[in-house]
């Protein structure tokens, strides 16, 4: 394929979930990796935002680049769009932009301006008119518009003597076939400056052409000038062109040379590189143009796309890992194509498939659990880095094994990669709690929104999210200004009601701050602190504990 077709747009994205977590980022990092070792060699990992400050620490120790944040999976014009292409621009030869549209299989180009700007799109149907219009108007259809440089370039031949080579001129094309006489004739009934004369070696033709002083005299059939009349021509300042081929050919190959000017359809619709592809088709639908120039935000042209790109894209690929709901995917998942999940949560709604898929759903504390067993059981050895990146999704997820969520292969998995890591993990954990504290460094909105989940339960639906301290000191300060955060968040994305639990790494417990409680809450069996503010001991993980007691609120509220 000669064409480039949106830059990585045609990988395999591996991706975590909204608001991702050290969880999330890491598995997709590590299952990308391990996707390349085993054949899908255009895996890419991907991100729906950007990382946490724990999730930055781990990435910076392990020396690992932050995956491609992408918001939004579905396709714009510049992701499908053919990026290497050709082009036309006034003032080029029929001959020149047929050879381009011959030589890329193309049936439309764009023609650009000097600063590659789309000024006109020219088709192959719109390149034909040039050499059959006129057709019953003989001196009309030996007309060409164009220079004498083009028309020795359509030749593939050569000057003997040259005259304002470039000047461009509306010429005549006159073949001397004729008893001199006539010819001599018939060429007086022109302005003799406009005056193309084409014959082989036939001296009764070239010197009365010559002595009229008209534009150009070819010779064809390989033939060239006699000296004396060489310098004839040097003094009436006659151009002299010497072709390769018989006088039929000749002529057809001058027609060749005219200008493309023309045929242009400069009333062209192009679309911008940052349109959704959804939006274009649209336009595309409308419109019986042949080819659309995709242009950027400076108005220079990015890439050509046809209606079949446009109606039909290729679909995106995905790999989920770390969730497997819908309303936790990127922007877009439902025009992609989800090849794979690989997670440890609940089943969610929403997901469909085409065909059937691999999908890894197994009740472990951490995704990258499930990412690094997979490397030891194909006998893949991690590099340093991948091996310190998995142990933080499991040291995250697991509140360094002491969540209620952990189970014995998170254990197993974490020693297997111990030895693997370039830190020791015991102090490494430690900074990973201390940092990023999002009570201290983000507003309430950053703090709501960091690793924040939506889910839908018998039609109610809320988020939670989750944020791990050390203590609950900054919490007390912050309490009132996080439940303005919080009643905002469930607003803007029209949910019954959101929640966040604070959970502190040092005691394993929680506290569960709502953005509004219903009669529902009076069945939590937790002490209640403050209006919509729970204490919640021994709960520590989203997942386990929380979700499904809520859940359970929920499902008894409605019954």
């Amino acid at each position: 394929n000669l064409f480039l077709v949106g830059e990585n747009y045609m990988s395999l994205f591996v991706f975590g979930h909204r608001n991702p977590d050290t969880d999330a980022i890491c598995s997709a990092i590590a299952y990308a990796d391990l996707l390349r070792q085993t054949g899908q060699s255009d895996a890419v990992a991907a991100c729906c935002g950007a990382p946490n400050k724990r999730t930055e620490y781990v990435l910076k120790t392990a020396g690992i680049a932050p995956p491609k944040i992408i918001m939004d999976i579905r396709p714009e014009t510049e992701d499908i769009c053919r990026k290497e292409t050709i082009t036309a621009s006034f003032g080029d030869a029929f001959f020149e932009a047929y050879r381009r549209m011959q030589e890329w299989d193309l049936r439309a180009i764009p023609v650009v301006d000097k600063d590659n700007r789309v000024v006109g799109v020219l088709s192959v149907l719109d390149l034909m008119e040039l050499l059959f219009r006129d057709e019953g108007d003989p001196i009309k259809s030996r007309t060409v518009t164009t220079n004498l440089k083009k028309i020795t370039e359509a030749l593939g031949g050569s000057f003997q003597h040259e005259v304002d080579p470039e000047q461009s001129d509306e010429l005549l094309i006159m073949v001397g076939a004729m008893r001199s006489d006539g010819f001599t004739a018939r060429m007086q009934q022109f302005d003799k400056d406009r005056v193309i004369v084409v014959c082989g070696d036939r001296p009764t033709i070239q010197l009365p052409a010559i002595e009229q002083g008209v534009r150009g005299l070819v010779i064809t059939g390989g033939f060239d000038l006699s000296p004396g009349l060489i310098e004839l021509a040097k003094a009436r300042g006659v151009s002299v062109l010497l072709s390769p081929f018989d006088t039929v050919n000749t002529t057809t190959r001058i027609r060749s040379s005219q200008f493309i000017d023309p045929a242009v359809n400069r009333q062209v619709v192009t679309l911008p590189a940052k349109m959704r592809v959804s939006e274009a088709r649209a336009i595309v639908e409308r419109s019986k143009q042949p080819v659309f120039p995709v242009v950027g935000d400076n108005g220079l042209l990015a890439g050509i796309s046809f209606k079949s790109d446009v109606i039909n894209p290729p679909r995106p690929q995905l790999v989920l890992v770390d969730h497997n709901e819908l309303t936790q995917a990127v922007a877009g998942v439902e025009e992609a194509d989800v090849l794979e999940v690989l997670d440890h949560h609940r089943l969610g709604g929403g997901l469909k498939s085409a065909q059937p898929i691999r999908f890894v759903n197994e009740p472990v504390g951490s995704t990258c659990t499930l990412v690094a067993r997979q490397y030891r059981d194909a006998g893949i050895e991690p590099e340093e880095s991948l091996a310190l990146c998995m142990a933080s999704g499991i040291i995250s997820d697991t509140l360094f094994l002491k969540s209620p969520t952990t189970t014995t292969v998170d254990r197993t998995i974490l020693e297997w990669l111990r030895p693997r890591c370039s830190v020791d993990l015991d102090d490494f954990a430690r900074t990973f709690f201390e940092i990023g504290s999002a009570l201290r460094t983000s507003t309430p909105d950053g703090v709501v929104q960091e690793d924040c989940k939506e889910f839908v339960e018998r039609d109610i639906r809320f988020s939670i999210s989750q944020i791990e301290e050390t203590g609950f000191d900054l919490f007390w300060e912050r309490k009132d200004e996080l439940r303005v955060a919080l009643v905002a968040y469930a607003d803007k994305h029209r949910l019954d009601f959101s929640a966040l639990l604070i959970t502190d790494v040092v005691s394993n417990g929680s506290l569960l701050l709502l953005s509004r409680e219903t009669e529902a809450w009076e069945e939590i069996n937790y002490p209640r602190i403050d209006p919509g503010l729970y204490a919640l001991k021994n709960v520590v993980s989203r997942k386990k504990q929380l979700l499904p007691l809520v859940t359970q609120l929920i499902q008894t509220a409605v019954l």
